[in-house]
């Protein structure tokens, strides 16, 4: 199982009502159980755990000190309209690795042009722009994990 999903996994069971979620696939089983107060805590099959153990520490450090950065500072919400993602997945700035990205700071867009995708259990959300304006800020880092109405850009 990717890193990715795993991410995905533990973000969608943080944000839900379900206190436990086990999955069994070829490369072995994971379960995630919800505990209130603390991140979720993460048990997996030796074969998983051997090769996971590092990158799952890594995610769950990474993601209480991430979410405060993408925060946007107090006076910016004022000075225009956030975008705010629909769903918890992981944000991605351009189609592909490759690609360039669908906007810049000072991009302008359309209502409905497409901004960003967010990617949720392997399929990949075109997020359109909500208003037409000026990109002013990004909020997101590309590759990094959403959560559902996390601010992800000023339009102005």
């Amino acid at each position: 199982m990717d890193l990715r999903k795993l991410k995905t996994l533990i973000d969608l069971v943080s944000e839900s009502n379900v206190s436990e979620l086990e999955i069994t696939e070829a490369e072995g089983k994971v379960r995630i159980v919800k505990s209130s107060g603390v991140p979720p805590a993460m048990v997996a099959a030796p074969m998983v755990a051997a090769l996971a153990s590092a990158p799952m520490a890594a995610s769950t450090a990474a993601a209480p000190s991430g979410a405060p950065a993408s925060e946007p500072a107090p006076g910016s919400a004022a000075s225009g309209h956030l975008v705010k993602s629909p769903m918890v997945g992981t944000f991605y700035r351009a189609a592909s690795p490759g690609a360039k990205a669908f906007v810049e700071v000072g991009t302008v867009v359309k209502q409905g042009d497409p901004v960003c995708i967010i990617e949720a259990m392997k399929i990949l959300n075109e997020i359109e722009a909500d208003q037409s304006g000026t990109i002013t800020q990004i909020l997101a880092e590309n590759g990094q994990a959403v959560e559902y109405g996390q601010p992800l850009f000023v339009i102005e």
